[in-house]
């Protein structure tokens, strides 16, 4: 897997971190550094451990799927990506969050936002990649969406949670594809 792949897959893994920042920014009516600082901070650092944590799962029995493991990158990427263009188009109460920057608040918004990274992990397992490179690009990614997506909500309001949201599980899809027909040779 090459830079372009990797950084596509970091984009759209980012996304949902993204629209909760959104939704984050919107429920602090003065946007400070910190709350930027934090966020970043927060999501781009699970995002990273998850698909390291992902990764080692995924290696531990990739010898007894390496057969249909471009199959399962699609699945799993497919499954993901399809989850994400589900959830743009629910009109839910997401943008009611509380204003609260605490440990507790922002764990738990980190772990929610970062359980499909583990999944990508698992499948970053079953391509040539180098996982550490991987998880640093995606979590850096993730910490500039995040951050900036604390101020876009704050400026902007809510208009891009559900684009933001789409783009990223359509990226994911794209991506699994790509996977796939580049195993079958067809690209």
């Amino acid at each position: 897997m090459g830079i372009v792949e990797l950084l596509v897959i970091a984009v759209g893994v980012s996304m949902d971190a993204f629209a909760v920042s959104i939704c984050k920014g919107l429920s602090v009516p003065h946007i400070k550094p910190v709350h930027v600082c934090k966020t970043g901070l927060w999501f781009g650092g699970f995002q990273a451990l998850m698909p390291l944590l992902g990764y080692f799962l995924g290696v531990s029995f990739t010898e007894f799927v390496s057969s249909i493991d471009h199959w399962l990158s699609l699945l799993l990427l497919g499954i993901i990506g399809a989850n994400m263009i589900r959830e743009s188009f629910h009109k839910d109460e997401c943008c009611k969050v509380d204003p609260d920057f605490s440990f507790r608040t922002m764990l738990t918004m980190a772990v929610a936002t970062s359980i499909d990274a583990l999944a990508i992990g698992v499948t970053l397992a079953f391509l040539n990649v180098n996982i550490y490179y991987a998880v640093l690009i995606i979590g850096l990614m993730t910490a500039l969406f995040s951050a900036s997506g604390v101020m876009i909500g704050n400026m902007f309001g809510s208009r891009y949670k559900s684009k933001a949201e789409f783009a990223g599980g359509l990226i994911l899809i794209v991506m699994g594809f790509k996977i796939l027909f580049d195993h079958l040779g067809i690209l």
